[in-house]
C-alpha cells in the first residue's frame, strides 16, 4: 500500500526487542507494520529492501553501534525519522545522536508511556516531511510569484482566484467568475491580467495541473478521476495539456514521485 506506515525497533537484547514490539503493536492497532532487527546490519539491509518511516534504536549494539547506524543509513541516503534508545545517560551519546538527526532520546527502562509519546511525535514528523514533500515536488514558480502579487492585488480579483482554487472541479468560465465579482467580462480579463501577470485560462490550467499532481502523488486515484477531480472532461485531454505543461504524462510523473517518495524519509 502506497500509504502503509513501517515502524523498525532495532536492538540486540531478544527480551527489550520484544517488549518493545509488544508495546507499539497493541498501540498502532494494525495502522503501522511493526518491524524488528537484532543487529545493525539486519536493519540496514531491511531498510534497503522496504521504507522504514519511524527507526527506533538501541545505542550500544555489538558490531554496529547504534550510533554507527545512522551513520550509514545516512550514507545511503535512507532518512527515516529516528528514536534512540540507550541505557547509557553520556552527554556525549545524546550529542552525536542529535547531530545526526534524532528527535529523540530515551534511556532505559523505557516506559510504554514514554516510547508512545516519543513515536506519536515521530508520526507527526513523518506526516509533516511527507507534506513537504509533496510540495516541493508539486511547486509552480509561477503561481508562487502569482500568490505573492495576489497579496497586494486588487481585492477583486484576489476573491476570483479564491473562488477559482475552491471550484477547480466545475467548468469555470470567464464570464462566470466575472459575473461572481461582478465585472464585465472583458474588463475583468484584462484586470485579471494586469494583476496576476497571466492570463484567466492560464491560471485556471496552472491551479488545475498543480491540483492533479497533488492527488497524483498522495493517492492511489486512476487517472480518469483525477482528471475529472482537477475539472477536465476527458482524460485524453488532461494528459495532453498535463504534458503539455510539465513534460512528462501524469503517469510517468505518479511513477517517478512515487519511486522518489519510497526511497526518501
Amino acid at each position: 500500500m502506497l500509504n502503509e506506515k513501517t515502524i523498525l525497533i532495532v536492538d540486540d537484547e531478544p527480551r527489550t526487542l520484544q517488549g518493545l514490539k509488544r508495546t507499539l503493536d497493541k498501540w498502532a492497532n494494525g495502522e503501522f507494520n511493526v518491524l524488528t532487527a537484532s543487529s545493525g546490519e539486519e536493519a540496514i539491509e531491511l531498510m534497503h529492501n522496504q521504507k522504514v518511516h519511524i527507526l527506533i534504536s538501541d545505542i550500544q549494539m555489538p558490531e554496529i553501534s547504534g550510533l554507527q547506524l545512522l551513520k550509514r543509513i545516512k550514507e545511503h541516503m535512507i532518512s527515516p525519522v529516528i528514536i534512540m534508545v540507550s541505557a547509557y545517560s553520556e552527554f556525549q551519546y545524546a550529542q552525536e545522536a542529535l547531530r545526526l538527526g534524532v528527535i529523540n532520546y530515551l534511556l532505559k527502562p523505557i516506559g510504554k508511556n514514554n516510547l508512545i509519546e516519543a513515536v506519536e511525535e515521530a508520526v507527526q514528523v513523518v506526516a509533516k516531511k511527507e507534506r513537504m514533500g509533496i510540495i516541493e515536488r508539486v511547486v509552480d514558480n509561477k503561481l508562487i510569484d502569482i500568490n505573492k502579487q495576489s497579496s497586494t492585488a486588487h481585492e477583486t480579483i484576489r476573491e476570483a482566484m479564491d473562488f477559482i482554487n475552491h471550484h477547480l472541479q466545475d467548468e469555470l468560465t470567464l464570464k462566470e467568475v466575472a459575473e461572481y465579482v461582478h465585472l464585465n467580462p472583458s474588463y475583468f480579463s484584462v484586470l485579471f491580467k494586469e494583476h496576476a501577470k497571466v492570463t484567466f485560462s492560464e491560471y485556471v490550467t496552472r491551479r488545475r495541473i498543480q491540483r492533479a499532481k497533488e492527488l497524483l502523488i498522495a493517492t492511489n486515484l486512476p487517472i480518469a478521476e483525477i482528471a475529472e477531480e482537477a475539472g477536465y472532461k476527458t482524460a485524453k485531454y488532461f494528459i495532453k495539456i498535463f504534458k503539455e505543461l510539465g513534460g512528462v504524462t501524469p503517469s510517468s510523473f505518479r511513477k517517478n514521485n512515487v519511486e522518489k517518495n519510497l526511497a526518501k524519509y
